[in-house]
């Protein structure tokens, strides 16, 4: 068994000022914490910041008591996620502050939600608020699905969405019983290729998400020459645009991939962990932009709950070296790679690079079975997705 976890945003039709008092406070509370953390020099636990502020969210900021407890969370999470970051050296320790944009509820202590109507706890009480319910997020109200902490955010335009967290257990086949694997490479060039257990393969082009980054690049360069007040305005609307074009891409672009493990009977896909891989790769400066504008993380993150939808589990595996391992003889050397192709310097062997990476990766995954066996455990277990 595995946790599916989705987001769906659904619409709040609502101009109450209450609201934005309340997450402006929300924020307040959480820009207090902050500062309390920041003067320990060093994160530490929930429990032990909340003693030590609760008062003062309920008394200085006006907060109900699972609003306080939420706030707490909400800001030693990116403590600890800024301690690791120190660690490999990204960063050093400051002070993090927030915006007020969002507020964290409870299902059931703070908040209640039905097709219809969102309950949630404000600075004047508990208020009911209408939603405007989409067809899309109308199954994840017939009784399958759990809720979970959820999010209330004010857009740009001034209008409030529901970030609703929902959850499901959905049933895998053991490790130890898969008998199809999927390798993914991800990438630039071909924004994903695949290789299955018996072989068979797809590429998946990048062209798209490339000319998308480069096309917005220019016009924002143009127009941040440009300087005036009408160019600024167009920046300011032009925000947020490509980052939205590049979701609907790599939703595409997963639920390609998705298909194509279902249609071969693929029972575990294997993922690269990448994590860490903007700092520790080089890119020339030509590229340096699409390099970082590249939402790999997301696409995984896409791949994998609907690949949970389907009953499909998925690894993380060790990514160092599929580009320069030979399938056939396992030689490891970077003159193994030119470019696109590759050809292994001491069998000979010749294939499309990324396709090497697809099966190096598939193959890794594949490993894990064998490694169950022998051990009676994985020592990477299945992920799940994130909201």
């Amino acid at each position: 068994m595995a946790t599916l976890t989705k987001p769906v945003q659904i619409k709040v039709i609502t101009d109450d000022p209450a609201l934005d008092r309340t997450i402006r406070a929300f924020t307040d509370g959480m820009n207090f914490v902050s500062g309390i953390i920041f003067g320990f020099g060093k994160p530490k636990g929930s429990n032990a910041v909340q003693h030590q502020v609760y008062g003062d969210l309920r008394n200085r900021y006006g907060l109900k008591s699972q609003m306080a407890c939420n706030a707490v969370r909400q800001v030693v999470g990116p403590y600890l996620a800024l301690r690791e970051q120190i660690t490999i050296g990204q960063t050093v320790w400051q002070q993090l502050t927030f915006r007020p944009t969002a507020m964290t509820s409870s299902y059931h202590r703070d908040f209640t939600i039905t097709e219809t109507t969102l309950g949630i706890t404000t600075l004047d009480g508990r208020k009911s608020y209408p939603l405007k319910m989409y067809d899309r997020a109308r199954k994840f109200f017939d009784g399958s699905w759990t809720f979970g902490a959820s999010k209330l955010v004010r857009h740009r335009n001034g209008q409030y969405y529901f970030h609703l967290c929902c959850e499901k257990e959905v049933s895998l086949k053991p490790i130890e019983k898969a008998t199809t694997f999927m390798g993914v490479d991800v990438g630039q060039n071909y924004l994903a290729v695949t290789s299955t257990t018996d072989q068979k393969c797809r590429f998946i082009c990048g062209g798209a998400a490339k000319n998308l980054h480069r096309v917005y690049s220019q016009m924002r360069k143009r127009l941040q020459q440009k300087g005036t007040r009408s160019a600024m305005r167009v920046l300011k609307n032009l925000s947020g645009r490509e980052q939205r074009l590049m979701t609907a891409i790599n939703h595409d672009v997963s639920r390609n991939l998705v298909a194509f493990a279902v249609q071969n009977r693929v029972d575990v896909i294997g993922l690269e962990d990448l994590t860490g891989i903007r700092t520790h790769t080089k890119q020339p400066r030509d590229d340096r932009y699409t390099h970082h504008s590249w939402a790999f993380f997301q696409l995984q993150q896409f791949i994998t709950y609907k690949a949970l939808e389907h009953g499909i589990g998925v690894l993380s595996v060790d990514p160092r070296y599929t580009s320069q391992t030979c399938p056939r003889c396992s030689h490891i050397s970077k003159n193994n790679r030119h470019g696109r192709s590759f050809r292994c310097e001491c069998c000979r062997y010749d294939l499309h690079a990324d396709l090497i990476g697809a099966r190096n990766i598939e193959s890794r995954a594949r490993d894990s079975r064998y490694t169950c066996e022998l051990q009676g455990r994985l020592s990477t277990a299945h992920t799940e997705p994130t909201s």
